[in-house]
């Protein structure tokens, strides 16, 4: 499982000119499964995503597929974890470590 966390490399205003394209992108990977929760920072300097399913290679080419990233309002950072507890309603994506 990864977050994958962004922070705004611009200003609000350049980023709110690129929301529409990512709120699509946002919700072509919750489609495919691999998103699980989003939202903003407090403060609103960047947000988060919750995602699994997929490799290490895979969640850095969606992240550089992102049009946030593609305008240069906001850089990543991602980090992969071992979700070997979770909710209920998280239990699909739970993991075994590795022995």
């Amino acid at each position: 499982m990864f977050v994958m966390e962004l922070t705004y490399t611009a200003p609000v205003e350049a980023v709110e000119e690129e929301m529409d394209a990512h709120i699509a992108w946002l919700d072509g990977h919750y489609a495919a499964g691999v998103f699980l929760a989003s939202g903003r920072k407090v403060p609103r300097d960047g947000g988060v995503i919750l995602a699994g399913g997929v490799s290490r290679a895979e969640i850095e080419k969606i992240a550089a597929e992102d049009p946030f990233t593609v305008a240069g309002v906001c850089a990543y950072r991602i980090t992969e974890f071992l979700a070997t507890k979770t909710s209920a309603d998280l239990s699909t994506v739970r993991e075994s470590p590795v022995l």
